[in-house]
């Protein structure tokens, strides 16, 4: 593993780069969350097989805020300038949560640098969250947030204000999210996995319906709830296989392509049966 700070403009974004291979995977997390509390469960498996590179976004774990507000928009444009400064033409994307939504607006403004996209747990309006989520939001304190998420933090930032900063800017933004459109979701050119639970803080029929919007998706729905399917921090089932299971199904789909293409070569090199 190796561990870097990128300088985009104001911000100083913390990322590393596990295992190797010619077609990166991105990995993106969740609110409030960091490496570690996100993804130590299923990180290991993914790089076994290939490169991935893990971020941290503004306020979040080693990456320090700036004097901006928290947007999914400028999110995405963090991680795309992030693989231009890499020379990377072009990556995978897995965002959860929250990440699920950088990693749809990467896809959206940023089309050219996204080959595969696995968008977990996530939604495009506000009706796609679970009844109350967003009153639930209104009343968010410090004191409510997840004690596993709140000691990762502390344990890569010991600093209890960027914590408090963290908390409040990700509140905020919730608090403010604003419907995205069908048509954005239609202009997602990348082929597309979405993944939720059958319990998830996402609607069920709102995955499946984002499924259908974006032009060439597929769909898993999976037992669990909000992240435990990856072992996420909050919600990690010990012994549980699923994690397993998740990490299978995004890598066949994401060697999807490449298995396409070889086999689009070799059956050009074939005899056109029949002639």
């Amino acid at each position: 593993m190796t561990q870097s700070f990128a300088h985009i403009g104001p911000l100083r974004m913390y990322y590393e780069v596990h295992g190797a291979g010619d077609r990166p995977l991105i990995l993106i997390h969740g609110g409030g969350s960091t490496i570690e509390s996100n993804w130590s469960t299923v990180l290991p498996l993914l790089a076994a097989r290939r490169k991935v590179i893990a971020v941290e976004l503004q306020a979040h774990g080693r990456t320090a805020d700036v004097d901006r507000p928290e947007t999914f928009q400028q999110d995405a444009d963090d991680v795309a300038a992030l693989v231009r400064q890499l020379n990377v033409a072009s990556v995978d994307i897995l965002g959860f949560s929250n990440g699920g939504h950088t990693a749809m607006q990467v896809a959206i403004r940023h089309p050219a640098i996204v080959r595969r996209l696995v968008i977990a747990s996530a939604s495009h309006t506000r009706a796609g969250m679970i009844d109350g989520f967003f009153d639930m939001m209104e009343h968010a304190s410090l004191d409510d947030m997840p004690a596993p998420l709140k000691q990762a933090f502390l344990a890569v930032n010991p600093d209890p204000r960027a914590l408090q900063t963290m908390h409040d800017k990700d509140a905020a933004r919730m608090r403010g999210f604003e419907d995205w459109s069908d048509d954005a979701l239609r202009s997602i050119t990348a082929p597309a996995l979405v993944i939720n639970a059958d319990r998830d803080v996402i609607k069920n029929e709102h995955a499946v319906a984002m499924s259908r919007l974006i032009p060439n998706a597929r769909l898993l729905i999976v037992p669990g709830t909000h992240g435990s399917y990856i072992g996420e921090a909050c919600t990690f089932v010990p012994g549980s296989k699923i994690p397993k299971m998740v990490v299978g199904v995004v890598e066949e789909f994401l060697d999807e392509g490449t298995q396409t293409q070889n086999s689009n070569i070799k059956t050009q090199k074939l005899p056109g049966a029949g002639t």
